[in-house]
């Protein structure tokens, strides 16, 4: 099985936020496969959709941001998932606005979910797809700037954002994940 894991952080308070980026992208992906996320385990919302590339899972860690490997970490344990099956999606503060950047590994980056992922999966080697929400505006601190919402003239960098790195974790299911890489980044 193959799982897809989108950062952010629940409630419709964070909604529509810079750093619930990759909580866009697996509502896109489970709207497109028909697959809400209907079950709640493992401080996380997830759905397994069978495709014909195999099993896939989409969850979102329900932990809030900083926690979010305690979700990763369990439902990995709980259905035996390999370190090389899983996507990471989120925000990055260092890429433009809707830059995509694709990595199988690398630190944190000072990103406080992917800290927490590697303090709970105990490795920095697992396949990312960062998008980038750009540094915020001179005066603004970062942790105001990650929880506002993109300007009007962003979101359509942003929607185009979401839809790539879908159609990356859709290439992903069927080619090894450099193949992927090679394709998306710069994108």
């Amino acid at each position: 099985m193959k799982l897809i894991i989108g950062l952010g952080n629940p409630g419709k308070t964070y909604e529509q936020t810079r750093h619930n980026i990759g909580f866009k992208v697996i509502d896109y992906l489970a709207s497109k496969w028909s697959a809400p996320l209907t079950q709640t385990k493992f401080k996380g919302m997830y759905s397994i959709i069978h495709r014909p590339e195999g099993k896939v899972m989409l969850l979102k860690p329900l932990t809030y941001m900083n926690l979010s490997g305690e979700s990763v970490g369990a439902l990995m344990d709980y259905y035996d998932i390999a370190i090389e099956d899983i996507v990471v999606i989120y925000d990055d503060l260092d890429l433009p606005t809707g830059q995509l950047r694709l990595r199988q590994k690398g630190s944190a980056g000072g990103h406080n979910g992917i800290k927490s992922l590697i303090q709970h999966l105990g490795t920095q080697q697992f396949n990312r797809i960062r998008i980038g929400i750009s540094r915020p505006p001179a005066g603004m601190k970062v942790p105001d700037y990650v929880l506002s919402r993109f300007s009007d003239n962003e979101i359509p960098e942003v929607a185009e954002a979401v839809k790539q790195s879908a159609e990356a974790c859709e290439l992903w299911l069927s080619k090894a994940y450099p193949e992927v890489m090679n394709n998306f980044n710069g994108s």
